[in-house]
C-alpha cells in the first residue's frame, strides 16, 4: 500500500504540475494545455501505473472502487495520495510564479456562462458528462488484456480530447484535485467554484463505474 500511495502522489503531481505550468506559461493556450495533461498522464501510466493501477484522479478511483477492483479504504487512501501529490504540484508551481496567487492554473467557469442563470449548472454537466466519457474508457481498454500495451496512450488521448472540449466552459478538470488544490492557493472566484468541480468529477466517474459494472455484468 505504501509504494501504491507513493505512485499516486508522484503521478498526480506530475499531471499537475505539468498540466498547470503550461496553462499559465502559455496564458491558457488550449492546445498546449491539453496536451500537457494528456501527454504527462500518458507517461505517469506507463511509468508508475503497474505500481499503483495509475489513477491519480479520485474520479478514476471511485470508478475502481465501484467496479469492485479497490476497497473503499483504499479508496480513502488513493484519493489522499492524489491530494497531496495535486497540492505539491501546485505549490511548485506558486514557487515558480514567484509566490503570484493570481493565476495558478485553477479552473473556472467561463465568464458568458457566469453570467448565465444556468450557467453552473452546464458547468456542472460538462463536468459530468466529460468525466464519464473519460472513466469508462480507462474501464474499458484496462479490463482487456490485449489492450494493454496501448491502453496509456487511449487514456491519454482521451484526457488531451475532453479537456479540449470542454475548455471554452469549465476549462475541463476531470479531476477533483487537479481544481481543488490550485483553487485553494489561488482563492476568490476559483475556490468559490469549486465545489462543481469536485461534485461532478466524482458523479461522473461514479456513473462510468455502474455502467461499466452493468455492461460487463455477464462477463
Amino acid at each position: 500500500m505504501l509504494k501504491r500511495i507513493i505512485a499516486e502522489v508522484l503521478g498526480t503531481f506530475v499531471l499537475v504540475f505539468v498540466g498547470t505550468t503550461t496553462a499559465v506559461l502559455t496564458g491558457g493556450n488550449l492546445l498546449a494545455t491539453a496536451l500537457a495533461f494528456g501527454l504527462s498522464l500518458t507517461a505517469m501510466i506507463y511509468a508508475l501505473g503497474g505500481v499503483s493501477g495509475g489513477h491519480f484522479n479520485p474520479a478514476v478511483s471511485i470508478a475502481q472502487w465501484l467496479t469492485k477492483k479497490i476497497s473503499l479504504v483504499e479508496f480513502g487512501f488513493y484519493a489522499a495520495a492524489q491530494l497531496v501529490g495535486a497540492v505539491l504540484g501546485t505549490l511548485l508551481l506558486w514557487v515558480f510564479t514567484d509566490f503570484q496567487t493570481v493565476s495558478l492554473g485553477a479552473n473556472q467557469l467561463a465568464p458568458m456562462f457566469v453570467a448565465a442563470d444556468l450557467g453552473l449548472l452546464v458547468g456542472l454537466l460538462t463536468e459530468i458528462v466529460l468525466t464519464f466519457i473519460f472513466v469508462l474508457v480507462i474501464l474499458s481498454v484496462t479490463k482487456d488484456e490485449e489492450k494493454a500495451p496501448i491502453a496509456g496512450l487511449v487514456i491519454g488521448l482521451v484526457l488531451t480530447m475532453s479537456v479540449i472540449a470542454g475548455f471554452m466552459i469549465t476549462g475541463g478538470s476531470l479531476n477533483p484535485v487537479r481544481s481543488l488544490a490550485p483553487a485553494l492557493f489561488q482563492g476568490g472566484a476559483a475556490f468559490e467554484q469549486v465545489w462543481f468541480y469536485i461534485v461532478g468529477p466524482l458523479v461522473g466517474g461514479a456513473l462510468a463505474g455502474v455502467v461499466a459494472n452493468y455492461l460487463h455484468a455477464d462477463e
